[in-house]
């Protein structure tokens, strides 16, 4: 029988969900964990929010009803991600302080390394353990480009066993789905489908003045194509892919459009941007290649809805959450069909889908794009229509209908 859910732990070990998306180790996990927080506070829900202090502990509101915890756990200061198992038994005994406290109806922990510290913490206070993976190593093995270090094998049998232990695990799209059950080890009866949402209001097309103020502010030409890719800088992220098809797009037609790369470099991957460089450099298009670091949301809404064109050539996402804001934006979407993203990115009515990595192709796609000033504009409109479907609202229903289910007398 379903059950009455009022105060909720989402946990976020290893990246505080107030952080800025694009910095650090903070990304779409960010957007969902918050953007699903707000809601289900709305619906009368208490959320606290969990997450390693990298500075002192504290306590604040976010929003009315949600609580950001900083806790400790092992030594003061960041710790890079590889480090962080270290300190999971600890930072799972700071969980089970506040769960003993605030008497949690259950534990939604997100990312794997959450879930290793507030499984235990599930089973001593009997309570369900709900999990959302995000990323999964096997998924991120399976599609990694060449030169990629697979990821850690402690990463992968974890996973495994989270899969089997939580009460129910949350899929942002069926491929996610898929290969939780088939490669993971989840059961379908426990495996739930939940797409994240998208700010509509934030994420909006502008006026053409709008547009020109917004390229004002980042140094941008006032008359030259945009073309964004956001996120952060990283191999997985299909940069390389980027500057090689802008590029090939400069000797295709003799000209280029501004490559806006919007997103922090993730910590040690220092050098793989600095090979980023190198390369636009070694290719002559460097002019054309402009790294404006990770941008607050409004000023990355305003810069989708000036761009005449995004691209997300990552190897691997379990949904693509950058494309449905672009499309909310009003503005289409070039994407590699992989994971997630054949499900954020719909052909024809938010973008476009390729399934190759040769550059050549992607320079052929973006130039004929931005060439039919008709073509670009009438999926803006249809793409606007499709985000239109995504909502907050509706994945924190979702999310309160699983809580419900699982939920502890």
């Amino acid at each position: 029988m379903p059950v009455s859910v009022e105060r909720v732990a989402m946990i976020a070990m290893h990246t505080s969900p107030a952080a800025q998306p694009a910095t650090a180790d903070a990304g779409g996990l960010n957007v969902v964990v918050l953007g699903v927080a707000a809601e289900l506070a709305l619906r009368g829900v208490e959320v606290d929010l969990v997450t390693r202090a990298t500075g002192l502990p504290l306590q604040r509101e976010l929003l009315p009803g949600v609580t950001l915890h900083e806790v400790p756990a092992g030594e003061p200061g960041p710790l890079p991600k590889e480090r962080l198992p270290e300190v999971a038994d600890e930072f799972g005994e700071e969980i089970a302080r506040l769960a003993r406290t605030r008497n949690y109806d259950l534990l939604h922990a997100h990312y794997w390394l959450s879930g290793i510290a507030a499984l235990p913490v599930a089973i001593e206070l009997d309570r369900p353990l709900v999990q959302s993976f995000h990323t999964l190593g096997v998924m991120k093995n399976a599609l990694a480009g060449e030169g990629q270090a697979p990821e850690p094998v402690q990463r992968l049998r974890s996973e495994t066993f989270l899969a089997t232990q939580a009460e129910a695990v949350i899929a942002a799209s069926s491929a996610e789905a898929t290969v939780l059950i088939d490669d993971v080890g989840a059961t379908p009866d426990r495996t739930w489908i939940i797409p994240p949402g998208v700010d509509l209001g934030l994420f909006a097309p502008r006026p053409f003045a709008a547009h020109a103020a917004t390229r004002l502010s980042l140094g941008l030409e006032p008359d030259r194509p945009i073309v964004v890719i956001a996120g952060r800088v990283q191999p997985l992220k299909g940069h390389e892919l980027a500057v090689r098809a802008l590029a090939e797009l400069h000797a295709l037609r003799g000209w280029a459009p501004l490559l806006v790369v919007a997103g922090d470099v993730t910590p040690g991957d220092e050098g793989f941007a600095a090979q980023l460089r190198g390369l636009a450099a070694e290719l002559g298009v460097a002019a054309d290649v402009r790294f404006v670091g990770a941008l607050h949301r409004d000023a990355l809404a305003d810069l989708f809805a000036a761009a005449d064109l995004t691209i997300v050539p990552s190897f691997s996402e379990t949904f693509g959450l950058v494309g449905l804001e672009s499309a909310a934006s009003g503005t289409p979407v070039l994407a590699y069909r992989a994971g997630g993203l054949s499900e954020s990115v719909v052909e024809g009515v938010s973008g476009l889908l390729l399934g190759t990595r040769e550059p050549r192709y992607w320079a052929t796609e973006m130039a004929l794009l931005i060439e039919d000033d008709d073509r670009r504009a009438a999926l803006g409109v249809t793409a606007r229509a499709h985000a239109e479907r995504f909502t907050w609202a509706a994945a924190a229903a979702s999310l309160l209908g699983v809580y419900a289910v699982v939920g502890r007398p």
